[in-house]
């Protein structure tokens, strides 16, 4: 694994937030449904910049939604590089975010399976207490037998 570089995530974590800032104030396209820069990931070299992001509303795979972020990727690679004073401006490179899919299809398989094993324990106690019962009657007739 990659060691990560103090100054790539410091620069990440910049680039998030002036990046939030540049979509809702600089990206007019009616098309772009409202989304959240979850993370940013950069190169070593600072040059280019992997932007995740999660739609609020709607697929976060969608394709034109991608199109439109991929388009304002040049427009935003000035402003971006001039707030942020760096010397070359990072490539941005927008993809949507899978893992809070991927956490929750955990979740729900984790809660799929506490139910499971909580039904299971349930017929298994019910089955217990039916053998332990027993007619007291059955006992007196086998003492005095």
């Amino acid at each position: 694994m990659p060691r990560e570089v103090p100054r790539a995530h410091r620069v990440a974590e910049q680039v998030q937030r002036t990046l939030s800032q540049l979509l809702l104030r600089e990206v007019r396209d009616p098309r772009l449904a409202p989304l959240t820069i979850t993370h940013v990931k950069m190169s070593p070299d600072l040059t280019h910049a992997w932007v995740h992001y999660t739609l609020l509303s709607g697929d976060s795979h969608d394709p034109l939604q991608r199109e439109i972020l991929d388009e304002a990727a040049t427009y935003l690679r000035g402003p971006l590089g001039r707030s942020l004073r760096l010397r070359v401006a990072p490539q941005l490179h927008f993809a949507p975010d899978d893992e809070l899919e991927r956490g929750n299809r955990l979740d729900d398989l984790i809660g799929r399976a506490v139910r499971e094993d909580q039904a299971r324990r349930a017929d298994d106690t019910a089955a217990d207490d039916s053998d332990a019962h027993y007619d007291s009657d059955d006992d007196e007739k086998s003492d005095r037998d």
